[in-house]
């Protein structure tokens, strides 16, 4: 897999833990992001820097990789940019709390390896139009924790508290032709509301969604793929359309409605 519009599932791991490294190289996730931000304790981020640097020089990974990097606020950015620019390695770069997209051009002019931009704060949902379009953004991630909390959600608020900062998100990245990325499920026990947020993503307009756990691969790649009903479907209004506007099983479709049963088949492969 090269095919960044293809990505339904990036599993986080922690860049720090050499047991997950291994176990990644053997799973079905589309993109597995080397965690060196928030899975990782201040005391092992050094130790975790070289560890992704190895493992990306490595390779083994089914499909891309990835590595999120540590803010531009903190003390470790400069160090991480630095030894993974010189190192050259990784597919993509994910960059936490993206607020200014001048800030983000220049990190990916830096790096010379295009970037994920995380979508984790009030500010970054009012620039992400800005942010997506940036020179060397490949797509957005949103941040459902982070978001909730700069908003001062209370603790249970349901996901329709963010639905304003969900779909400004895909718009962004609609806007700007990159790909959009649902944020994480935090409740392992509890698949069937991970299938809902699932289902609820893609029915906004997600692409895939990030990932806490192996388990949540498979459900991930799913359900966020066609099903055999909209494939047949698909293919079904592309062998009968003619051109311009026409009635197809009860309903008009036009021109917009072939391309886009289009890149559904394409998304599975078809």
């Amino acid at each position: 897999m090269t095919d960044l519009a293809f990505v339904r599932s990036a599993l986080f791991l922690p860049a720090s833990n050499a047991r997950a490294i291994a176990k990644a190289r053997t799973l079905a996730a589309d993109l597995v992001i080397l965690d060196l931000e928030d899975a990782v304790p201040e005391e092992a981020k050094e130790d975790a820097l070289y560890a992704a640097i190895a493992a990306a020089e490595e390779g083994g990974f089914p499909g891309l990789l990835a590595i999120r990097i540590n803010g531009s606020g903190t003390r470790w950015h400069k160090h991480e940019v630095s030894l993974i620019a010189e190192a050259g390695v990784a597919d993509l770069i994910v960059v936490p709390k993206a607020e200014s997209a001048k800030g983000i051009a220049a990190l990916a002019a830096n790096l010379e390896r295009p970037l994920l931009a995380m979508i984790e704060t009030p500010a970054g949902v009012l620039n992400a139009t800005a942010v997506a379009a940036a020179q060397g953004v490949a797509g957005l991630i949103v941040g459902p924790n982070d978001l909730a909390a700069g908003l001062r959600l209370p603790e249970g608020a349901p996901r329709a508290s963010l639905s304003y900062a969900l779909q400004a998100v895909v718009l962004a990245a609609r806007a700007a032709g990159v790909i959009a990325l649902d944020g994480v499920w935090n409740r392992l026990d509890d698949a069937d509301g991970f299938a809902t947020e699932c289902r609820d993503g893609r029915l906004l307009g997600f692409d895939g969604k990030t990932l806490i756990h192996p388990s949540q691969i498979e459900p991930c790649n799913r359900l966020f793929a066609p099903d055999e009903a909209e494939l047949e479907e698909a293919g079904a209004l592309i062998a009968a359309a003619t051109g311009g506007a026409e009635r197809f099983r009860g309903r008009m479709v036009e021109t917009l409605h072939v391309e886009a049963a289009k890149r559904l088949l394409a998304r599975a492969g078809r």
